[in-house]
């Protein structure tokens, strides 16, 4: 069974920042962050069940970029709902404090 992958709007703009971030360093290498997003979120579709770091929140690492994207399962619903993509030196808890 697949899962539909709903990417919040903070989180969009989390990737979007980073991007920002990443080309400001380097020529090119926004790019490289933003194609490597859509590869690990793609594989949250079938494998949603990586580790809970708190509470019901899953966290999945990029490989090649110091970022963890959270997220959440509504498994009735078949839902994952990404709620962000944070750089792994933040708070991670820092996305609970934003506006649903």
């Amino acid at each position: 069974m697949a899962f539909k992958v709903k990417i919040e709007p903070d989180a969009h703009l989390d990737i979007q920042e980073a991007i920002t971030w990443y080309n400001k360093q380097q020529k090119g290498l926004g790019k490289k962050f933003h194609n490597a997003v859509p590869t690990h979120i793609d594989s949250l579709t079938k494998h949603p069940n990586f580790e809970i770091r708190y509470d019901t929140v899953h966290c999945l690492p990029l490989k090649k970029f110091p970022f963890m994207i959270h997220f959440t399962i509504d498994e009735p619903k078949i839902i994952v709902s990404v709620r962000a993509v944070f750089h792994t030196s933040l708070n991670p808890t820092n996305w609970t404090k934003r506006k649903d």
